[in-house]
């Protein structure tokens, strides 16, 4: 049986902060989420340890997991203690800090396995660094076996040229675990109750301690201030994007684009620089998104196209175009074949198959039907300055340019309104409908009216 226990109580006072350091993000999902993430592909009894701002944890991460709490901040093996009470009385147990999001599913499926392969009462997850200033060093006999973990400020000279690092990742034997928390002390300066002895006490007892090593360093590392946050995120955006490549996505320039890691893309779909995928965002097969495009909680149908345009809580089905320059927001629904050009905003609103809205429009709480052309300069006057109204323009309907639709209004089937009107009654279904002012001519009227201004000047 596996259990996984995740640190995540500390105050994280280097971020400077009032949310708590382990719910800061990384590529959309706060850093506990990813740690647990990983885990659960390994085991699915998950405890985790609060503490500071416990309660807006809890909120955040909800009642997947079982929680601990741990009131004073004593160290880290008085954060296991507390969690003790909820193991099994045996089996395995892992123990992750909640700072370590860049941690994958298979580091952590090879720290358990080489945990049982050895029958080991305790495995250390450890990496080869460039520079362990400031790490605990792996410390080893003559026969390869780890013999200590020596902490930087205690470390001889010649202990701090080794390179090979306690990662702070964790598997226990269960009951390993209990014998060797009772004998943790705190005689150190800090007070604390250190997991590290908790090690030691298991080495020095002669029970087997394996090791399990990181093929890359930087999937260990750990997260306590906003310079390490941004170096995370790239280091998790570069994941991202890597596998979203080797998958058949295209990527222009990758450096340039940012994808949330919950967020689905479809092969053969190319993705231009300086665009932004957020949230559950689902992109089909086939795509083209950006330049400077930002989509967030939304579904892009294959075949679409998206430029220079900002979708939010939207849906486009197949072969849809948008931009540049639009602005769609929740609730719009677009249709196959569906067109929405330059300058359209669109707020709540359903637009039929191989409807066009090309330029300069708002659309908003409407039903547009299918093969309906807006007209440049349509506008949906959906409010009243009190409340929000519906707008029907049935199927085959022509509205000209620059005209109002003032709602609660319909433009009946195959209807023609005509440039220039503002429509405040239901137009019948094939009917044209022109309300705009008649032209009227003054014949002479201009010379005298710009002589008048010349004389002004």
């Amino acid at each position: 049986m596996l259990t996984a226990v995740i640190l995540a109580a500390g105050e994280g006072k280097r971020m400077h902060s009032r949310r708590p350091k382990v719910l800061h993000e990384i590529c959309g999902q706060p850093m506990l989420a990813h740690v647990i993430g990983a885990v659960r592909n390994v085991c699915s009894d998950i405890i985790v340890v609060v503490g500071h701002q416990g309660e807006e944890i809890k909120a955040a991460v909800g009642d997947s997991v079982v929680y601990a709490e741990q009131h004073e901040q004593l160290g880290t093996a008085h954060a296991v203690l507390q969690a003790e009470p909820l193991l099994p009385d045996a089996g395995n147990v892992l123990v992750l800090c909640g700072d370590t999001p860049l941690l994958t599913p298979d580091a952590i499926e090879q720290l358990y396995t080489v945990h049982r392969s050895a029958a080991a009462a305790a495995t250390i997850l450890t990496a080869t660094v460039p520079n362990p200033f400031g790490y605990g060093r792996i410390v080893r006999g003559p026969d390869g076996e780890i013999q200590k973990i020596v902490e930087e400020k205690d470390a001889t000279a010649e202990e701090k040229m080794l390179t090979e690092i306690n990662t702070g990742t964790y598997a226990f034997d269960i009951r390993a675990l209990r014998e060797g928390l009772v004998g943790v002390k705190n005689a150190n300066a800090a007070g604390e109750y250190y997991l590290t002895d908790c090690v030691e006490l298991i080495i020095k007892s002669g029970k087997k301690v394996a090791t399990s090593l990181l093929p890359d360093y930087r999937l260990a590392l750990g997260v306590n201030d906003r310079i390490q946050l941004a170096e995370a995120q790239s280091l998790m955006q570069e994941r991202i994007n890597r596998n979203l490549m080797a998958a058949g996505v295209t990527m222009i320039n990758p450096a340039t684009v940012y994808i949330d890691a919950g967020v689905k893309v479809g092969r053969d779909t190319v993705i231009f620089p300086n665009t932004i995928l957020r949230g559950r965002t689902v992109v089909g097969e086939g795509c083209m998104l950006g330049p400077q495009t930002e989509i967030t909680d939304s579904t892009i149908g294959d075949g679409s196209q998206v430029r220079h345009s900002v979708v939010t809580e939207s849906i486009l089905e197949k072969k849809v175009t948008v931009g540049p320059f639009c602005h769609l927001r929740p609730g719009t629904i677009l249709k196959s074949g569906v067109k929405v050009g330059d300058f359209v905003e669109i707020k709540n609103s359903q637009v039929g198959e191989g409807s066009k809205i090309p330029h300069l429009s708002y659309i908003g709480d409407a039903e547009i039907g299918c093969d309906v052309n807006m007209g440049a300069g349509t506008i949906v006057v959906n409010f009243d300055g009190r409340n929000k109204y519906k707008t029907v323009v049935a199927d085959g309907a022509f509205v000209g340019c620059n005209s109002n639709l003032v709602a609660p209004v319909t433009i009946g089937r195959g209807a023609f309104v005509a440039a220039g009107s503002t429509i405040t009654n239901d137009v019948p279904a094939g009917a044209l409908s022109l309300a705009r002012a008649r032209q009227v001519d003054k014949p002479g009227l201009a010379a005298r009216l710009l002589g008048h201004r010349d004389d002004e000047k």
